[in-house]
Order: C-alpha cells, then sequence, then structure tokens
C-alpha cells in the first residue's frame, strides 16, 4: 500500500527476518522483534543444524512465502518435513502451511505406503520458486523424499516429491500438480526456478511455465491449468533389484523438447577420440552396473547420467521475453552411486546410498562424450533447440588429446546465465578436480572468464579476463541511461569474494 518497505530474507539459521528497508532496522511487528524462527510450528521436533533456508522467499501481494533446505545426509527413516510456509510480511503470522508428504485424508496421501507418510521427510523446496502475480499463484519445485537412494521404507509414487506444484498463494491450497520423478531413487531434485514464458504454439496463446530438471528434460505446462504445452509419455524404466525395493514401473519423458542433456550410459555413449581411448573407458564402464536413465541404485554400483549435479541445477535457465527461447546451461557428469546395508547401531535404514561424484575415465579423462559444460537454446514456441555450444575449453591440454586439435569441450563447471534485449551473460564455476595430482588439474578456461554471447546464435560476442570463480547468476539494471551487468564472483580458495559491475564506456 506504499506506506512501508521492508526486506525479507530467510537465514542459514533457519529464521525469517523482516527489516524496514529504509532504516535497515528490525521490523517490531514482525514475529518477535523482526523474525521468526522457522524450526518451530512444523508437525514434530527438528534439530536446527539441519534445517536452513537457501533460496529468497518468493512474495506475493501480501503473502512471503519460503521452503527450506534439509541434510540430505541422513541415517534414518523419520526425516524432517519439508513443508513450505505462508508468512504474512506485516505480522509475521503464518498463514498456511502446505504438507509436502500429504497427511492422513490428504490428497495423495495413499501414494505413500505402509504408514510411511507419518514419518518420511525432506520432499522440500530449496531451490528458487517463481510466482505469476496476476493470477496469485506459486510454483513450487519439489525435491526428493527421506532417503534419496533408497525407497523401501516409503513404498508408493510419493506425491508430491519431485513435484512442480502450483498453489494459490493467499489460501496455500494446490490447483495442479505434476510429479516428473515416480518414487525417486537418483536425487533428482527439481532443482531451478521454473521459468514463466508467455508462448505461441500451433496458433494459440499459452501463458506457460517450463521446468528444467537434473534429469536434463523441459517440461512445459499452462501455468494456469497445469496441462502439458506438449504430450507427456509414461514409459517404463528398469526395475529395481535391490531387497525391500520397489521402483515405479514407468516414468514420465516429455515429447517436446528433447532432452538438453545425454541420458543414461551405454558404449556409444563413452569418449572415443582415440581406439585406445574407448577401449579403456569400456573396461571402465563394464565393471559397474548402467544402463538407460532411471536405472535404479545397487548394491554392486550403478552408473547414472546425468548424476545428481544434473543436467541442470540451481543455475537454472534464463528466458527471453520477446523471443520465448530458454537457454539452458547444463554438465555432463555421470555419478556412481553404491547402496549399502548401514550400521544397525546408528541408522533403522535397511540400505543408505555412497556416491562418488566424480568418475574417472581412460587417463583420467571423463568417462562421457564431451560437452562436459554445454549452453542449449530452446524455443518454447516449437519445443526445438535452436542450437547449443560447449562452454568452457575442458582438457584439451590433455597429453591423451593435445595433438587432436578437438576445439572448446566444455568444461565440467556449471553455468550461470542472464539475457537481456541483445546479449546473453554467462559466467561459470570453478571446476575442482578430486585430487591435486589429478592430470586435468588447472585446465580449461571456463572457470576465470565471463562472456556475452550472441543470444540467436550462441557465437562469442566478447569475453573478460576476471579474478575469481563466477557462482551466480549475473544480474542487470539500468542506472543514469547506463546498463550495468553485476555479478557475485570469488570466495573458492583464496579467492576474494566481490561483486564485480560491468558497463560499456
Amino acid at each position: 500500500d506504499d506506506t512501508e518497505k521492508r526486506i525479507i530474507y530467510g537465514t542459514g539459521d533457519a529464521r525469517l527476518i523482516a527489516l524496514d528497508a529504509e532504516t535497515g532496522k528490525p521490523v517490531e511487528g514482525f514475529g518477535e522483534n523482526g523474525e521468526i524462527d522457522l524450526t518451530q510450528g512444523l508437525r514434530r521436533p527438528i534439530p536446527r543444524r539441519n534445517y536452513s533456508v537457501s533460496s529468497p522467499p518468493v512474495i506475493v501481494g501480501d503473502v512471503a512465502i519460503v521452503g527450506a533446505s534439509i541434510s540430505d545426509g541422513v541415517v534414518m527413516k523419520t526425516g524432517i518435513p519439508g513443508d513450505v510456509r505462508g508468512i504474512d510480511v506485516r505480522s509475521g503470522e503464518t498463514l498456511w502451511i502446505f504438507e509436502s508428504v500429504p497427511q492422513a485424508e490428504d490428497f495423495g496421501n495413499e501414494t505413500w505406503e505402509n504408514g510411511s507418510w507419518q514419518y518420511s521427510g525432506n520432499t522440500n523446496v530449496w531451490s528458487l520458486m517463481s510466482a505469476d502475480p496476476e493470477l496469485g499463484y506459486v510454483y513450487l519445485p519439489f525435491g526428493t523424499p527421506t532417503d534419496d537412494w533408497y525407497g523401501g521404507h516409503r513404498l508408493g509414487d510419493n506425491l508430491f516429491a519431485e513435484s512442480l506444484v502450483c498453489i494459490d498463494a493467499r489460501s496455500g491450497e494446490r490447483v495442479w500438480h505434476f510429479q516428473m520423478v515416480h518414487h525417486g531413487l537418483w536425487d533428482y531434485d527439481l532443482p531451478a526456478a521454473p521459468n514463466l514464458v508467455d508462448i505461441i504454439v500451433d496458433g494459440k496463446n499459452i501463458k506457460a511455465v517450463a521446468q528444467v530438471s537434473k534429469q536434463g528434460f523441459t517440461y512445459v505446462f499452462d501455468r494456469a491449468t497445469g496441462e502439458p504445452v506438449w504430450p507427456i509419455e509414461e514409459l517404463h524404466v528398469p526395475q529395481s533389484t535391490v531387497p525391500g525395493e520397489r521402483s515405479a514401473p514407468t516414468q514420465p519423458f516429455p515429447t517436446k523438447p528433447a532432452a538438453f542433456e545425454p541420458q543414461g550410459l551405454s558404449e556409444d555413449g563413452l569418449i572415443d577420440f582415440t581406439p585406445e581411448l574407448r577401449a579403456e573407458a569400456e573396461e571402465i564402464l563394464n565393471q559397474y552396473d548402467h544402463g538407460p536413465i532411471f536405472t535404479p541404485p545397487t548394491e554392486s554400483g550403478t552408473l547414472n547420467m546425468p548424476g545428481w549435479a544434473g543436467g541442470a541445477n540451481w543455475s537454472g535457465a534464463a528466458v527471453d521475453p520477446e523471443t520465448g527461447i530458454l537457454y539452458v546451461p547444463s554438465i555432463t557428469a555421470p555419478i556412481l552411486m553404491t547402496l549399502f546395508k548401514p550400521d544397525p547401531n546408528r541408522s533403522d535404514l535397511d540400505y543408505v546410498g555412497r556416491a562418488e561424484t566424480y568418475v574417472a575415465g581412460p587417463q583420467g579423462l571423463p568417462l562421457a562424450k564431451p560437452p562436459y559444460t554445454r549452453l542449449t537454446a530452446i524455443d518454447m514456441n516449437t519445443g526445438e533447440h535452436v542450437w547449443m555450444r560447449p562452454l568452457g575449453e575442458g582438457p584439451v591440454n590433455h597429453p591423451a588429446l593435445k595433438d587432436l586439435q578437438l576445439g572448446d569441450l566444455g568444461s565440467g563447471a556449471r553455468g550461470y546465465v542472464l539475457v537481456t534485449k541483445t546479449l546473453l551473460f554467462v559466467g561459470q564455476e570453478a571446476f575442482l578436480y578430486p585430487d591435486e595430482t589429478d592430470p586435468l588439474k588447472g585446465q580449461g578456461d571456463g572457470r576465470k572468464k565471463f562472456r556475452a554471447l550472441d543470444k540467436a546464435t550462441g557465437s562469442l560476442v566478447w569475453e573478460k579476463d576476471v579474478a575469481g570463480t563466477v557462482s551466480s547468476s549475473p544480474m542487470t539494471y539500468l542506472h543514469e541511461g547506463k546498463q550495468y551487468i553485476v555479478v557475485a564472483m570469488g570466495g573458492a580458495r583464496e579467492e576474494p569474494a566481490e561483486l564485480v559491475a560491468f558497463s560499456l564506456p
């Protein structure tokens, strides 16, 4: 109502704080002395050290919607609830709670079999949310339930885990939902903000929402009704062989757009620059269980691609409102997941998982074919890919590759993008290999450049050497007729953490 301006933010120790935007002082009438303890008010007591706010609340009207980051390192089947709350921006009063694991008599409760709804947790929104203030709807990207890799204690499809849920921001009532992964066993959290974009498909105007995913799919819906813009098919997938587990017989596969990352791992997807590299890669692959996407974890170890880092991840995607083109940075990073029985004195789970997040291929090179980081442009009006380019140089100077003149392979580091009226700005994280003696240590240029690309073609327009790792999405603003691009960078190892601004002369 223009009488007050407030800043509302969540903290790493699970508080929600309201400040007067003019003075920076806590708002006395909000909660207690300007803050709320978010560990209180859930349906069971929770340990503060495993619960935090990792992404900003989203504000719709007078309601601040807040999710939570919950530790994935669980050893007990009773988990912390991942419920989402709507908070009155003036008083701090909790207006509603959306229970992410449906309780007795709630919609979806039957998808948590054998009473598992009573103790299962996580199923939380740790990433960014999006909202349509005209509709009054907020879009919640949910994560995996307790525990990430074994679901024998939570048989069933497990709504609303790994689902995009549209709720009414004022009432907290569910409007529609779509579950991207049934009975998740791969830590395929929905990791990024849904992108809202108005598109024209076959002559029809659609207010759409597009959700990118770790598994490399883009799921596109009418954001008012939840109807898929293009059909999403339930296809049969490999089944678990682990005792007590019952994996879902099918998973949803969008017919459009095509996946922006390779999915599953077979001999066809292995590095093959030379016959020697290919032969060694095949030997490594055949040491483990492997197969198409949604191949379940096993006791002997399963290679999953994409792994839990994506595909897409929290860097999300950028959308051009004028063209309807979605720009998705992603990484090709298989992981090895092995299930094992824990110490019964420390855990009541039948199985827990152990992950190797960097699976070394032949001579320390990546196991899979490049690009190891890519940027894909997708036309949301047609569902077709427009272009794809690698991001970063990658291991081209490795002894086995240096004479092959391969061109950019992609650095393997996560990318962050910002689209403007004329350009696409791109930064990348550092890719820190697991061992200081690794033959790939220090290779690639992706971690020390900030780039501008032609958004129509992906070609390089400008690049700047930077002192620090870029680990956030750039932002832009106009001030006194001049456009600024600002990015947070640094903080890795000895790098200073700083905000850096760029502008044309």
